[in-house]
C-alpha cells in the first residue's frame, strides 16, 4: 500500500498513464494525490478528468487555477484563453458529470502533518487554518450560489489577508492563496505578475517557501513549473512536484513514505 502525489497533469494523459504504470499503481491498495491542475493545455484534458474520477475513492485531489478557470468557463460565464484545451471537456456527453466532480474538489488536503494545496501555504496560515479556509470555498461551490461565486471569483484583490475579511473577498483571497501564489512580501501579501523563477520576484518580495514558520508541516505543492521540482532557500519542509510536464519536462510522482521521485518524460517536447 503506497501513496503517490503527483504534479500537475495540464492534459498530459499519455505521460499520465506511463507514470501509473511505472508506479506499478494498484487503486485498490494505492492512493493518489493529485496537487491540482488536472486539465488544460495538455492535449488529453478530457482523458485526464475522467481517468481522475475514474479512480474514485483511490484518489485525492484539489483544485489548481486551471480548474477553477474550466468551472468558470463552464458555469461561471468565464471566457476561454487562446490555448485552452478544454472543448472536449465541455462537450463531452458525460461533461456535466466531471464538471460536479471537480467542483466538488477541495482546495486543501491533509493527512496527519502533510498538507496538499495546490500552490503552498501562507506563511502566516497554520495547517488546520488552511483546512478551515478550504471548507468555506467548498460550501460556496456546493452551494445554490456557486454560479455567482464563480462569476466573481478572478480578481487580484484583497492582496493580504486579514480574519475580518467577508463575503467574496474572503473567498477570493483564499482560492488565490491556496490555487495562485508565487512571490509574496513578509506581511504575505500576494504579487501575482511575476510567474517565472526565482530570479523573476519583484522588489520587496520572496517566493512562499522562504518564508519562516513556527511549525514544520510537510508541504506538497503544484503550480510554479519553473522551480523544476526544487525550493532553493526554502525556510519549511515544501516539496515542489510541478516539473513542467506540458512544457516539455516531465511528469513526477512522490511516495510519501519513501521518498522516492519518479518521473516519466514529456511527450510534449514540440512546446519548448
Amino acid at each position: 500500500m503506497s501513496t503517490y502525489a503527483i504534479g500537475d497533469l495540464h492534459g498530459c494523459y499519455a505521460e499520465f498513464m506511463a507514470l501509473l504504470e511505472a508506479l506499478h499503481f494498484n487503486s485498490t491498495n494505492d492512493t493518489l494525490w493529485l496537487v491540482g491542475d488536472v486539465i488544460n493545455r495538455g492535449p488529453g484534458s478530457l482523458e485526464c478528468l475522467r481517468e481522475a474520477e475514474a479512480l474514485g475513492s483511490a484518489v485525492r485531489c484539489v483544485l489548481g487555477n486551471h480548474d477553477f478557470h474550466l468551472l468558470v468557463v463552464a458555469r461561471g460565464g468565464g471566457r476561454q484563453k487562446r490555448h485552452d484545451t478544454l472543448n472536449g471537456i465541455l462537450t463531452a456527453p458525460d461533461g456535466e458529470r466531471l464538471l460536479d466532480w471537480l467542483q466538488g474538489q477541495p482546495l486543501a488536503v491533509q493527512q496527519g502533518n502533510t498538507l496538499m494545496t495546490h500552490a503552498g501555504l501562507l506563511p502566516q496560515w497554520s495547517v488546520d487554518q488552511a483546512v478551515a479556509y478550504s471548507r468555506e470555498v467548498e460550501q460556496a461551490l456546493a452551494s445554490e450560489q456557486s454560479g455567482r461565486f464563480l462569476t466573481e471569483l478572478f480578481g487580484n484583490q484583497p492582496d493580504r489577508w486579514c480574519e475580518e475579511l467577508e463575503g467574496m473577498d474572503r473567498l477570493r483571497f483564499i482560492v488565490n492563496a491556496m490555487a495562485r501564489m508565487r512571490f509574496i512580501d513578509a506581511q504575505g501579501r500576494l504579487e501575482f505578475d511575476a510567474k517565472e523563477g526565482l530570479e523573476s520576484a519583484p522588489e520587496g518580495f520572496a517566493p512562499w517557501f522562504q518564508y519562516a514558520r513556527e511549525d514544520n508541516p510537510r508541504l506538497l505543492f503544484g503550480h510554479w513549473a519553473a522551480l523544476e521540482g526544487r525550493t532553493p532557500g526554502s525556510r519549511v519542509h515544501a516539496e515542489a512536484l510541478d516539473t513542467g510536464c506540458v512544457w516539455g519536462g516531465a511528469l513526477t510522482a512522490l511516495n510519501l513514505d519513501t521518498h522516492e521521485r519518479i518521473s516519466v518524460p514529456s511527450q510534449q517536447r514540440e512546446k519548448r
